[in-house]
């Protein structure tokens, strides 16, 4: 059985996609991207402010769900280039305390909206 989560302090979907479902304990959040609550406008004045964005999306999702990041056991890190790999890190980083996540990061060809990164989740109850 899964439950549909969606919270308006994060970005609507842009496509035939939720923000997460909940199968069981296992909580799968889609892609998100920098867009700002509530409308269409990127924060993306440089990588960092852009990650940090994604990051408060995610962390929108996760509480709808009854989640934080403690609970997350998996994360893909979308790059329009390996270059902001390392400003990407220190921001996403910063919203973990212990226990980091298994991860991968990928430098992909292009991104929605032509951001410059996108991150997806998989967390446990």
């Amino acid at each position: 059985m899964k439950k549909i989560i969606n919270t308006a302090k994060a970005p609507a979907p842009i496509g035939p996609y939720n923000q997460a479902v909940l199968s069981g304990n296992m909580l799968f959040i889609s892609g998100q991207i920098a867009l700002i609550p509530g409308t269409s406008d990127l924060v993306n004045a440089d990588i960092k402010t852009e990650t940090n964005r994604v990051m408060e999306n995610l962390k929108a999702i996760l509480a709808e769900a009854g989640l934080d990041f403690s609970h997350v056991v998996k994360t893909t890190i979308f790059l329009s280039d390996m270059s902001l790999f390392a400003d990407v890190n220190e921001v996403y980083g910063s919203f973990f305390s212990s226990d980091y996540p298994a991860r991968e990061t990928l430098a992909v060809k292009g991104l929605p909206k032509n951001v410059n990164v996108e991150i997806s989740m998989i967390a446990s109850k």
